[in-house]
């Protein structure tokens, strides 16, 4: 990565996902400067994502600067994608500031100061443009009732292994709840799922539904429909369901009822951001805010509407941002497919 002579950066992006992965490519193609930062590791996101999760998205939908996602099966795991995205970062030789919070971004003439915090302190960088690519996925959506702080109580999946034999108590009926409930089902827990509708959501995978509607019926995995979670206690969940209250003992618990964007980072610096959808004001086409020179990519452009956007319908967003700060700047843009 090379900075001018007085250190500024052409590009800084939030977020080292396959976002920010791509813009970084896209600048590194257009001869730019660029620097990744995150707050936790590459594609933190992937990292977090349940151990053995397999994606439905066949893998050239994948597909990210250019580069072959080459892998013998249709629909890779988990795994591979990690090592894919990791290897598109290397190849490209990406600069990356990671487990780095950035806490501000201050427009100072034309440059941008960006202010975190890493492992070793303070950090402060300036750059030209910022481009805000940190997803959703980093911030689950909470119940805000008593007791949800528990450690027993948490808001994200990995694996089945450790609660064989155990009650548990899966609070959401959509796709991730419905998953976890089968996987934790099939490795010999105990398992309620507690859901605010009659029915679980009609979202859920067309694969995945029938299997867990006849878990359902034939009793494996218990069902509270049109509940409310009140409470959780020691080691009990307390819910409403039609009137009534019910304690539900449990040793696990997971809160899995969605995802929304942190937009508070972008909304200090200046952007506006609708209170109820989340959604950023930007420009559809060059995907610019309204602070010039501050760009929103991938899944946090479509704030809690979170099927909207992903990976696969925003693999040309680091195009299309270089290509922007081309045009402006005089210099001939990269070209983006389809145009």
């Amino acid at each position: 990565m090379t900075r001018d002579a007085e250190g500024v950066l052409d590009l800084l992006v939030v977020g080292a996902g396959p976002t920010g992965i791509a813009i970084g490519a896209a600048a590194r193609e257009a001869g730019r400067s660029c620097l990744l930062v995150d707050r936790g590791p590459l594609v933190a996101s992937l990292v977090d994502y349940p151990v053995d999760m397999t994606f439905f998205t066949t893998r050239d939908k994948l597909e990210i600067a250019g580069i072959p996602f080459a892998v013998p099966e249709d629909k890779p795991n988990r795994r591979q994608a990690i090592a894919y995205y990791q290897a598109v970062a290397d190849c490209h030789g990406l600069a990356l500031a990671l487990y780095e919070d950035v806490e501000g971004i201050v427009r100072e003439g034309d440059l941008f100061r960006i202010e975190g915090r890493g492992r070793d302190g303070a950090t402060l960088r300036r750059a030209r443009a910022v481009a805000i690519a940190t997803g959703y996925f980093c911030n689950p959506l909470k119940l805000g009732v008593p007791g949800e702080e528990q450690a027993w109580v948490r808001a994200r999946y990995r694996e089945p292994w450790a609660h064989h034999g155990e009650e548990v108590v899966i609070v959401g009926a959509g796709n991730s709840g419905a998953e976890t409930a089968l996987d934790l089902w099939r490795h010999g827990a105990r398992v309620t799922l507690v859901y605010r509708g009659d029915t679980p959501k009609s979202t859920i995978k067309y694969w995945v539904r029938p299997d867990l509607e006849n878990r359902i019926e034939e009793g494996s995995i218990r069902a509270i429909s049109s509940a409310r979670v009140v409470a959780f206690g020691d080691r009990r969940v307390e819910v409403e369901t039609r009137g009534e209250r019910r304690s539900i003992p449990a040793e696990a618990a997971y809160v899995l009822i969605g995802y929304e964007p942190e937009t508070g980072l972008m909304e200090r610096a200046g952007v506006q951001v609708d209170p109820v959808t989340k959604v950023p004001r930007f420009d559809p086409e060059t995907f610019e805010t309204d602070v010039p020179g501050l760009y929103v990519a991938g899944t946090i452009q479509a704030g809690s509407e979170t099927h909207r956007i992903f990976i696969e319908n925003s693999r040309d967003h680091g195009e299309r941002i270089v290509g922007h700060l081309a045009s402006r700047s005089g210099v001939a843009a990269v070209s983006v497919p389809g145009e």
